[in-house]
């Protein structure tokens, strides 16, 4: 039995370009199955082989490729627009510890107009924000080295931090830390042209940056996970 491509075809873009002018309930079911061979079947498969390369790399963000890849539907309880799907499909690799939480991680997304390969904390709960901030306190020339680091900004742009205008309260206003105490996200981004994701060398273009950002990301999980208990990676239980 051939493998699984691990790139997508013009048809995911032609798919994902008609789901966004057509956001209907019935347009997507009459081209379910579109969807599930041109656009979920292969983010599966290369969730699937990115997972091998992470036992390498960051073996405490691999889990079962269904458990990686985010639902199609939009969750519109809550708001205004009630369109029922997203228009690009995504990915999400959490580390074990903190799957409820989210934590620091790994994130993926083809749409028709882009391939985002992205790395870090995004919206952090309260407790995980004081925590990275402290971490900040105590080893900010280790995140200096890593966020300033001129392989990684090659391949990435640092995400928008959403930086408070104030030191956050209970923070020395003079750190030299201070710069990033003030973000409310850590992260880096890659925002390239959707072709990207037709080439065949896909997979390794996203290990390329995911290996790239493994530090970053295990500095900002250091200060949340070292309390959780870290499950074993099973080979034979994921593929």
């Amino acid at each position: 039995m051939p493998p699984k491509p691990t790139y997508f075809t013009p048809e995911a873009l032609r798919f994902l370009r008609g789901l966004k002018r057509n956001n209907r309930r019935e347009w997507f079911e009459e081209r379910r199955s579109v969807y599930e061979q041109s656009v979920k079947l292969p983010m599966l498969a290369l969730i699937e082989q990115i997972n091998h390369g992470m036992l390498d790399y960051a073996p405490h963000h691999v889990r079962p490729a269904a458990k990686s890849l985010f639902r199609i539907y939009r969750d519109t309880r809550f708001s205004a627009d009630k369109k029922p799907y997203k228009t690009h499909q995504g990915a999400w690799w959490a580390h074990s510890a903190l799957v409820k939480t989210s934590g620091g991680g790994y994130y993926l997304h083809i749409s028709d107009t882009e391939l985002v390969i992205a790395a870090g904390v995004y919206m952090p709960e309260k407790d995980q924000l004081l925590a990275i901030r402290r971490h900040l306190l105590e080893r900010h020339a280790e995140w200096k080295r890593l966020i300033t680091s001129r392989a990684l900004l090659r391949s990435f742009a640092v995400h928008d931090p959403m930086a408070l205008s104030r030191p956050p309260k209970g923070f020395p206003p003079e750190h030299p830390a201070l710069e990033w105490i003030k973000w409310r996200q850590w992260g880096v981004t890659a925002h390239l042209p959707a072709a990207e994701a037709l080439r065949p060398d896909l997979l390794r273009q996203i290990e390329k940056r995911f290996r790239l950002a493994a530090p970053l990301v295990d500095f900002l999980n250091a200060p949340l996970a070292r309390s959780e208990p870290l499950r074993t990676v099973k080979l034979n239980a994921l593929f």
